[in-house]
């Protein structure tokens, strides 16, 4: 797919304030080990996992975390020019990286549409969204990278430095490859929402 923009980005979007209470309630809640994915990976080991991602995670749903961050979905969507339909959000994912934690090369979407009992059935991943937590000035690495290969022609691999500062936002396709690299020092919080609609046509 062509696209004349393969990210959309809202510097400083969120309020510190909000960042905080956001991270204080992700903190508050009991994470597990960030895994990509299940399908083919049942029997590997922790080790072998933690080669591609090294996070801890807590899966947020409450109504108010989704009301700061649709209207930039919304927006980001006609202004870089997608205009993809989309209907729904999955569970918003609050990701902490330490030390040497990271997440390698991957895309959020999906082979097959969700085959679920509820609202995803049936829906793919159209749209990704990370809301960076953290001040830079208290972690360093965990740089956030696209690499656009698979959409644009040549090695196009870049760091993302407009979603460095706290607050900040960027909306992607969810077939845009990306990873986070690893952190140095300090802890780099985020928050990622998908946000799912049909099969492209």
């Amino acid at each position: 797919m062509n696209l004349e923009n393969y990210y959309y980005y809202f510097q400083k979007a969120i309020p510190d304030r909000v960042c905080d209470e956001i991270i204080k309630y992700g903190k508050s809640i009991l994470k597990q080990r960030g895994v990509r994915g299940t399908v083919g990976r049942e029997n590997k080991k922790l080790k072998d996992l933690k080669q591609i991602r090294d996070s801890n995670i807590a899966w947020l749903t409450d109504p108010w975390i989704y009301r700061e961050i649709h209207p930039y979905v919304y927006e980001a969507n006609k202004a870089a020019g997608w205009n993809f339909q989309w209907s729904h959000s999955e569970q918003a994912q609050f990701t902490t990286y330490k030390k040497e934690q990271h997440y390698g090369w991957h895309c959020d979407s999906w082979i097959k549409p969700y085959e679920t009992n509820d609202v995803l059935n049936g829906k793919i991943r159209k749209l990704s969204v990370t809301l960076n937590l953290t001040d830079p000035k208290d972690y360093e690495g965990g740089d956030f990278e696209f690499d656009f290969r698979n959409v644009a022609e040549g090695n196009k691999t870049q760091i993302c430095k407009e979603v460095k500062p706290k607050g900040s936002i960027v909306v992607f396709p969810s077939f845009v490859w990306h990873r986070v690299k690893p952190v140095t020092k300090g802890i780099r919080y985020s928050l990622v929402m998908w946000n799912v609609g049909d099969p492209f046509k």
